[in-house]
């Protein structure tokens, strides 16, 4: 039997300086014509409500710098992230709600979420292990997206709150919850560093072979939330490859080169120039909804994207052990909710970076795998570190 040991990496560095979230002032007129305030986080009353027999609630992590977090365990949703942008502002770069009722309503169900048991998409809702055969909820077309019908962020996650800057979620999903098999117990930290990081810890252990592929479900505008297209950010993915898909954004099992076509990331470049090509894989994902093959320089964490802001100065660096990043440009976004700060979830107005095994990977034997055994742990951190360009 095999040990797979998955290590998620994002941290999130910030140059503060003297930051109150409990202020507001416009920005420079460099910024936008729209103007970028300082956000607040929203109101902790509007995420207590019993679900599922269960207490919801929003929980504020903050260090010593100023930066802080809002998540909630419903989902064990990242809610707001407030980082410096120009000019000393604090700039809110988590797209989301303003109260957990919203959440539950949302027609877009991931936002912020943490994503299990298996982030991505699974082909035809199956797979097997030792020849048994397993069946998922098809919940995205033939395909089962993001854990099935009730996924990870629809579970309310018990959560224990261990100082300013650090809270911890467990959950335990039960043998054959959305058609898994073993009962796995999770755990997520959430942890904001006096390094000004935003570190989150996975792991997972299960008392039958299972499959697992754990990621966070971010949508970020670093210009701000409610601030409108991302497609003019630039964006560097440190990959030489990606996995095409076929029209059901299921992999065909190829890893194809990224050199010369509208997939090739590794020179920075606005996430919008390409989304007009004349590319089969663009119209398969109505833009980019894709698994990248990351380069890896050494053993451990390795650097795996870079996005800038063209209107805050924002930059956000992702690094990880994983083999895979899904780029997701918001594609699918339909001005159907009412988002915090009383805007609308336009198209492109968000993009996600999921760090990640490949999609599809329990039916893929070519691809890196995904199982996880009694007696073994599954662990993982993930980190995103965010700078202001100067």
């Amino acid at each position: 039997m095999k040990i797979y040991t998955f290590t998620f990496a994002a941290i999130v560095v910030f140059t503060v300086a003297g930051c109150n979230s409990n202020t507001t002032e416009p920005a420079s007129s460099e910024d936008s014509s729209k103007s970028i305030k300082r956000n607040l986080l929203p109101a902790q009353v509007s995420f207590q409500q019993i679900i599922d027999g269960k207490q919801t609630d929003l929980f504020i992590l903050k260090n010593k710098n100023g930066m802080q977090a809002a998540i909630t365990n419903y989902g064990g949703r990242l809610v707001s992230l407030l980082v410096p942008g120009k000019n000393d502002s604090l700039v809110d770069v988590s797209v989301g709600f303003d109260d957990v009722q919203q959440y539950q309503n949302s027609t877009e169900p991931y936002f912020g979420a943490t994503i299990g048991r298996y982030g991505n998409r699974i082909a035809n809702g199956k797979f097997s292990l030792d020849g048994k055969q397993y069946r998922l909820f098809k919940n995205n077309g033939p395909n089962t997206l993001h854990g099935g019908k009730k996924g990870f962020q629809y579970v309310v996650w018990d959560a224990k709150q261990t100082g300013d800057s650090m809270l911890e979620l467990s959950y335990l999903s039960k043998d054959m919850e959305e058609g898994f098999p073993g009962n796995l117990q999770v755990k997520v930290v959430y942890h904001i560093t006096d390094a000004n990081e935003l570190k989150l810890t996975y792991e997972a252990i299960t008392d039958k072979k299972t499959v697992i592929n754990l990621t966070n479900h971010a949508f970020f505008n670093l210009n701000g939330a409610g601030s409108g297209t991302i497609n003019d950010h630039l964006l560097f993915i440190n990959a030489d490859g990606c996995t095409p898909v076929d029209s059901t954004l299921i992999p065909t099992g190829k890893i194809v080169p990224v050199a010369n076509t509208a997939f090739d990331f590794r020179t920075p470049v606005a996430i919008g120039l390409h989304l007009d090509a004349a590319d089969e894989q663009l119209i398969y994902g109505k833009g980019y909804d894709h698994n990248f093959v990351l380069n890896k320089s050494k053993t451990g964490i390795n650097h795996a994207a870079t996005v800038t802001a063209d209107k805050t100065g924002i930059v956000m660096e992702v690094s990880t052990q994983e083999p895979g990043l899904q780029f997701y440009g918001g594609n699918f976004m339909q001005s159907k909710n009412s988002m915090k700060g009383g805007g609308k979830d336009d198209f492109r107005t968000a993009f996600c970076l999921e760090t990640q095994h490949f999609p599809d990977s329990p039916n893929q034997p070519g691809f890196p795998a995904t199982v996880l055994e009694p007696g073994e742990t599954y662990s993982s951190i993930s980190i995103y570190k965010f700078t202001v360009k100067k």
